[in-house]
């Protein structure tokens, strides 16, 4: 399911009609980060620098700082969450078709996702953040749009609980995208666009191949291996409840709803072919 939802969210990073909207807000378009910092931040309110590396994780602390919190003098956090859904709306209806859109298909969809992801934050978030903050929005009338939102809350609900297993692993944000790097998920290049030193990177190296993970090539050993893999199962515990609380036969049946946005997401050749979220890969 996160393979199926995830492209639909990512979408809002890359597409030009984001980009419009962004550059009407103030930011400057033309890199990527301080819209993207932005959008993910806005559902946690005029967040500082510190909170948003904490809930971000992979970022490094003076990357985060460039941007954060800049953006929330260039724009409030209520006007990004509006314009927000406005370049959701106008990417939804360049890359699905009107049609698709206001068709029943996602209607349905859509409601069978917002099931899930109310069941996500329920009964308490608190371990949660990024999940709970946008669980908290009013969800919009339009079923794509209500798509989105969905999406976005079972994504983060997913991402929160991966940190949750990345810290249990005692691993730390540079260590963990050294050791994402280690086991083929993205080439180490790709990662550079979370901001860590050459010298931090190499310190994470030498601290996992102390602990019996890496080769001394930067590869991982098959104990680097088996604690990733763990990762990922505890990952998947953790995002299994509002799968369970869909039930299988819904599940199903959204999944199948999901192939055809799916297939034009990734079609649309706005996501990048290697990323860091190791999609395709892990």
């Amino acid at each position: 399911m996160w393979h199926l939802l995830e492209p639909l969210h990512a979408l809002l990073y890359y597409a030009p009609e984001a980009l419009d909207e962004a550059a009407a807000l103030g930011y400057d378009t033309g890199e990527r980060w301080p819209s993207y910092f932005a959008w993910r931040a806005a559902p946690l309110g005029a967040a500082g620098h510190d909170r948003v590396t904490s809930a971000f994780h992979s970022f490094s602390p003076a990357m985060v700082a460039r941007y954060v919190p800049a953006v929330w003098v260039t724009a409030d956090p209520a006007d990004v969450l509006a314009a927000r859904l406005r370049a959701v709306d106008r990417t939804y209806r360049t890359v699905l078709g009107d049609d698709a859109v206001e068709g029943p298909a996602l209607a349905e969809a859509a409601a069978l996702a917002r099931r899930a992801a109310e069941a996500a934050v329920r009964p308490g978030p608190a371990d949660r953040p990024l999940a709970a903050a946008n669980a908290a929005l009013p969800w919009p009338t339009a079923p794509h749009l209500a798509l989105w939102q969905a999406a976005t809350i079972l994504r983060e609900h997913r991402g929160d609980g991966h940190l949750a297993a990345l810290t249990a692993a005692g691993l730390d944000p540079v260590e963990t995208l050294v050791s994402f790097a280690a086991i083929g998920a993205a080439p180490e290049p790709v990662f550079e666009s979370r901001g860590w030193t050459p010298a931090q990177w190499s310190a994470a190296r030498d601290r996992l191949a102390a602990r019996g993970l890496l080769h001394p090539d930067g590869t991982a050993t098959e104990s680097g291996r088996a604690l990733r893999a763990d990762i990922e199962r505890r990952t998947d515990e953790g995002a299994a409840a509002p799968w369970t609380a869909l039930g299988p036969d819904d599940t199903t049946r959204l999944a199948d709803l999901l192939g055809a946005p799916w297939l034009a997401a990734i079609g649309s050749g706005l996501l990048p072919a290697e990323n860091t979220l190791g999609i395709g890969k892990v």
